[in-house]
This record gives C-alpha cells, sequence and structure tokens, in this order.
C-alpha cells in the first residue's frame, strides 16, 4: 500500500466542487489555497462538472439535460458496454487547467488529493433513472473504476513525483443502514473497495461522506483515509477509530461546515474539534497519533458559495491545521516524545 505519510500533520486540503467559472482562477485557488494542492470540479462552470455528470457523460444510452439532469435508455445503457473517458470533455475542464498550472509552477514532488463519485453514489443515481438494481451498481462500479484509473495516470504523466491522494465521494452512506437501500451493506463495501483499488499502485485512497454515515462500515472498504464531518456522534467509533489510527490509516475532519451559517473566524470550530479529540483520548486513543494522522477540511464542496466565502473558508481550515501542528508538536514534547 502506498504510504499516506505526505496527507497528514493538520495539513488543510479541499473537498470537491469550487464556485468559479474561470478554470484557470479554479486552478490557481486550489494551488495557493490549500496546504495540499487539490484537483478541483467546477459544476458551476459547467453542470457536466457535477459528480454525476462527470462519471457518465462516457457512457451510451445517457443523455443530459438542462441544469445537469440526465435520462437513461436502459436499452442503450446495458451491463458490459464500453466506457470511454474523455479528460478533454467539458466534464474534466478542472482538472485540465489545474495540471496545465502544476506544470507550469512546477509543483512535480508536492502532493495532490482529488476525488471522484464513488460506486454506491453513482449506482444509486442510476438505479433511480430507471435501471435494474444489478445492471445500475455493475455500470457504476466499472465507469468508477475506468474513469479513476484513467485520472490517476494523468496526474501521474504530467506530477510523476507527486504523492496522490484519491477520495471516493459517497454521499449516500448516509442512506446504507435503511432498510429500503436498493444493496445491502457488505455489497456496498465490496463496490467501494475495488473503486479504490483502480488507481495506480502509488496513490493513497479513501472515502469521503459529507453526512453522517457509518463509520465502522465505512471503514470495512479498507481505506488509508477516511473524510467525514466532525461531530461529537464520532466517539461512539472510538475503538474503530483508534485501530484505524494505530495502523496508519489518516482521518481528514470536516471542520469547517458549508451549510448555513458559515465561519468568519476559527476559534469556534477549533474548540469543538478539540472537545472531540479529548472525548477520544478518553476512551483510549493516543493524542499524539490523533493529532499526526489528520488532515482540516471543509465539510462538503464548495460551488453553491461565492469565490471569497471559499477563499474565507479555506484559510480558516489551514488556520485551524496550523493550531493542529503547533498543538501536536507540544503533546509529543510533553510525553517525551
Amino acid at each position: 500500500m502506498p504510504s499516506v505519510a505526505r496527507f497528514a500533520n493538520g495539513q488543510s486540503v479541499g473537498i470537491g466542487s469550487l464556485p468559479h467559472r474561470d478554470e484557470k482562477a479554479a486552478a490557481a485557488f486550489s494551488i495557493a489555497e490549500f496546504d495540499i494542492a487539490t484537483i478541483p470540479s467546477l459544476p458551476t462552470r459547467s453542470p457536466a462538472e457535477g459528480m454525476i455528470g462527470q462519471a457518465i457523460g462516457g457512457l451510451p444510452g445517457v443523455s443530459f439535460g438542462q441544469y445537469g439532469s440526465f435520462a437513461v435508455d436502459p436499452v442503450g445503457l446495458v451491463d458490459e458496454v464500453p466506457i470511454t473517458t474523455d479528460l478533454g470533455a467539458d466534464a474534466f475542464g478542472g482538472l485540465r487547467a489545474f495540471l496545465d498550472l502544476a506544470a507550469a509552477v512546477h509543483l512535480d514532488g508536492a502532493p495532490v488529493k482529488w476525488q471522484f463519485v464513488g460506486p454506491v453514489t453513482l449506482g444509486t443515481a442510476l438505479q433511480r433513472a430507471g435501471l435494474r438494481n444489478a445492471a445500475a451498481f455493475s455500470i457504476a462500479a466499472e465507469a468508477v473504476r475506468h474513469h479513476v484509473s484513467q485520472i490517476s495516470a494523468a496526474v501521474a504523466e504530467v506530477l510523476p513525483n507527486s504523492p496522490q491522494l484519491m477520495l471516493l465521494d459517497e454521499p449516500r452512506l448516509v442512506e446504507l443502514m435503511a432498510p429500503d437501500f436498493p444493496i445491502p451493506p457488505d455489497v456496498a463495501v465490496d463496490l467501494i473497495s475495488t473503486g479504490m483499488a483502480a488507481v495506480g499502485p502509488g496513490v493513497a485512497v479513501g472515502i469521503h461522506c459529507c453526512g453522517p454515515c457509518d463509520v465502522a462500515t465505512m471503514l470495512e472498504a479498507g481505506p488509508q483515509v477516511i473524510s467525514i464531518p466532525l461531530s461529537e456522534d464520532l466517539v461512539e467509533y472510538a475503538g474503530y477509530l483508534g485501530r484505524f489510527i494505530q495502523n496508519g490509516g489518516v482521518i481528514a475532519w470536516g471542520a469547517l461546515p458549508t451549510g448555513g451559517p458559515l465561519p468568519v473566524k476559527a476559534d469556534r470550530y477549533w474548540r469543538q474539534l478539540s472537545d472531540v479529540w479529548c472525548l477520544l483520548v478518553e476512551r483510549g486513543i493516543d493524542p499524539v497519533m490523533l493529532r499526526r494522522q489528520s488532515l482540516i477540511t471543509p465539510v462538503c464542496g464548495l460551488a453553491h458559495h461565492q469565490v471569497s466565502t471559499a477563499r474565507r473558508v479555506a484559510r480558516l481550515s489551514a488556520d485551524i491545521g496550523q493550531r493542529v501542528k503547533a498543538q501536536a508538536l507540544t503533546t509529543r514534547l510533553a510525553l517525551g516524545a
């Protein structure tokens, strides 16, 4: 497994989408505003860059409507259809602009993070669009595997010395334990695991979910990084999280809200993070490893906000990250580490 050591120590990292309509400006933002350069998606620039749109653009039998809507022809879209990934298409404008700028500013060697819709969320979208369960999730799994393998190869071609972190974006995990969810949890775990396995051998892999989900099930898929919203409810999973960290896993803490009233200062959210960490330490998690094996993120993407708001959230994430680094150093010194 590739090392996740370059993706830790309280560094700030972006989550998914940005509000920019100019892909070059978005690329500059993604490199400058986060500690770890984060490849953006830009659904405001084009609906094709939406989470589902990126994944289904290369599927036959799919047609697009206005505002990101799509329709599926169950006859044209069947299992074992050939899937293509056109990184020159409108769906990947943010990726292309990022790679162009990364090459121009000699970013090679610096860590890079990107994400793509996961097979459970994509399969659910296809199922709700009219496909039968088996076909929807089989096609979703193949599409995700094909697309992420092509993206990781494209990033490696431009930035051959840069460690990559790929997160599968799985918002539908919040519904996974509901009795009417279209697939059982063990099938979902297998789908996500095979999706993560599709990238190159040097790519660190993980799962992002922007809502409350069953962390134990998420961890069964074998991620190296989990990206989850900060909540006191996570204390219930202290045993799972402790083992995950002991085994080298990294937690990306969604410490900055992206819905409702948005933060102006970092103090409140730093206290909330510290309070949850104190509770986890009381449950037996090592305080040094907890801080060292962490990333700081917004809870979700920022596409629905102004660019100025996105910049403020990114900088507050970096502010909290600096506090994590300072506290980690103090903790190590106090423990004689």
